[in-house]
């Protein structure tokens, strides 16, 4: 093997994807963020299943608990080797995301839930103020079972 085939070898590296987005912290604007990360990862030849639905559950969280008049929350997505990085930033740093159980009756509090069953793993980033950035992650490699989560996500 010469010197210039070892060089090209040696630099292999896997491209890094990322697609970030601000949207604003309404209805329209989770759906909008569901959307458009559907539409990116199919342009990148990912899976869009659980990665919608965990990209669908933190959007509406940002625009219902994260809400602030005037300021947008933001969707990114990194894709780094086998792994597919969610995360949305909202401008509500002092009010951090936690998984209750639901009352029977009541048709929402259950998206933490679903993220928690979804993703690999998931947690919460503060700052810098006023913002957090809640985050999931999912393999992308196909082999093995699921690993194993703990309570809480982490």
């Amino acid at each position: 093997m010469n010197q210039e085939t070892a060089g090209r070898e040696a630099q292999r590296v896997e491209p890094v994807r990322n697609f970030s987005v601000l949207l604003s912290p309404t209805p329209r604007g989770a759906r909008l963020g569901r959307l458009l990360a559907t539409e990116q990862l199919r342009s990148w030849g990912m899976p869009l299943s659980p990665a919608d639905q965990i990209v669908a559950e933190l959007a509406t969280n940002a625009a219902t608990h994260g809400r602030v008049p005037g300021r947008d929350f933001r969707l990114t997505l990194y894709v780094v080797g086998d792994t597919l990085r969610i995360e949305v930033t909202d401008t509500v740093g002092d009010r951090l995301p936690r998984i209750g159980v639901p009352e029977a009756d009541i048709g929402s509090g259950r998206g933490l839930l679903l993220v928690n069953a979804f993703a690999d793993r998931w947690g919460v980033t503060p700052g810098p103020a006023p913002r957090k950035t809640v985050w999931a992650e999912l393999s992308l490699a196909s082999e093995g079972p699921a690993p194993t989560r703990s309570p809480g996500g982490r």
